[in-house]
């Protein structure tokens, strides 16, 4: 423990990358930090499905909105970071290893908190990650001169919202309503990028963000093909079921559809103003927890079909298509109010409506399978009113 914190002291000292670096790309240590996330959100979404599926559907959610914001906003807050200060030198990947760490804890914590609403263990987590980023940003004062009070804002901001994440036990145990504190520590954890970035605004790479969210965006859709497969598994070894075979299917259409959505020919950041950026950042919130939220809804749609479950097939069905609906929302917010005009401007929320709306009439996945490849055909075929020119 002496030898690090030897290498730490002496090497602490980030210096800021180029904004404008041709050719920048997520590095093998990014991708290795994003295997870790991808454990975190399976954990979550773990927890959403088996909560869905036991009828305890609004108290998952609730749970699993909570957790997803721990994951990503200490994977937002090192992706920033990363963009703007990673040098791969030793001291930087030893403290992404101890983010890494704290983000195992943290996902090791998911089953209490979705049985038992036990905090302790994410929480422990989640402050090991974010004091490894108060580290970073100490070392980003002491490289970049220019950004030095604005690295400093970063690491007191945190440290302030940590703490306060540390007593909340003891604010619950004076009687303090647990959904009061969570909005305080959230609100305190989305206003430091918001105070620190207007003393100077540190110098992330656009396109490099732009891959990064990519990347993740990726990784939650996963969790709607895993349940597709386990659907596809399920039906081929318990007596072959047409039914559930056709639900898989329909359940990939589905991800498809929102992979397409989302990669499309417009540049989803074409801005770096202070305000772009977190509107733009922030709003992913919705797009990766709807992503992560619709693999646990296919998963209660397996547990269904094989009478499992202990809920409604009308349940089943909402855990797909609000997931599928608040995606389409979330892309909207972050990308095509700024982009889309007429008629495409209203594509993306029209079609979440519509995707409600399936949720309550027969045949819901067949319904939800067909909006979202009408949805591709819109937002893409030149023909169409709805069409948005690159």
């Amino acid at each position: 423990m002496g030898a690090l914190s030897n290498i730490l002291s002496e090497h602490l000292k980030f210096a800021p990358r180029d904004s404008a670096e041709g050719h920048r790309a997520a590095t093998p240590l990014e991708l290795f930090f994003d295997l870790v996330s991808v454990i975190a959100i399976a954990a979550a979404a773990a927890g959403l499905h088996h909560a869905v599926a036991e009828g305890h559907a609004m108290e998952g959610l609730l749970r699993y909105l909570l957790a997803f914001f721990a994951i990503w906003w200490a994977w937002m807050n090192y992706t920033w970071f990363a963009s703007a200060y990673d040098d791969d030198s030793v001291a930087y990947r030893l403290l992404t290893m101890i983010i890494m760490f704290g983000a195992l804890v943290m996902a090791a914590g998911q089953t209490l908190l979705f049985s038992e609403l036990n905090l302790t263990v994410v929480i422990i987590g989640y402050v090991i990650m974010r004091v490894g980023m108060i580290a970073m940003w100490l070392g980003a004062a002491r490289g970049d001169a220019e950004r030095a009070k604005t690295a400093k804002r970063y690491a007191a901001g945190i440290g302030i919202a940590q703490i306060f994440w540390l007593v909340l036990p003891l604010l619950l145990a004076f009687g303090l309503p647990l959904a009061l504190l969570v909005v305080i520590g959230v609100a305190l954890e989305l206003a430091v990028p918001a105070f620190a970035e207007r003393a100077a605004t540190t110098p992330w790479h656009r396109h490099h963000i732009i891959e990064r969210y990519g990347l993740l965006t990726i990784i939650v859709l996963g969790e709607a093909l895993l349940a597709g497969s386990m659907a596809i598994s399920t039906a081929t070894t318990d007596g072959l079921s047409l039914g559930l075979i056709w639900m898989a299917f329909c359940g990939v259409v589905i991800t498809f559809a929102l992979w397409w959505l989302y990669f499309c020919k417009e540049d989803h950041l074409t801005s770096t103003k202070l305000s772009r950026a977190l509107s733009w950042g922030y709003g992913h919130y919705i797009v990766f927890g709807a992503g992560a939220a619709m693999g646990a809804g296919l998963a209660v749609q397996v547990e269904l079909a094989t009478h499992h479950a202990h809920t409604t097939q009308m349940a089943g069905d909402m855990a797909v298509a609000l997931p599928m609906a608040a995606f389409l929302l979330g892309l909207w917010l972050v990308r095509d109010r700024h982009l889309a005009s007429g008629t495409a401007l209203l594509l993306l929320p029209a079609m979440a409506v519509v995707c409600v709306i399936c949720a309550v009439l027969p045949f819901s996945m067949t319904l939800l399978a067909a909006a979202g490849a009408v949805t591709v055909w819109l937002r893409n075929h030149p023909a169409s009113p709805a069409h948005i020119n690159s």
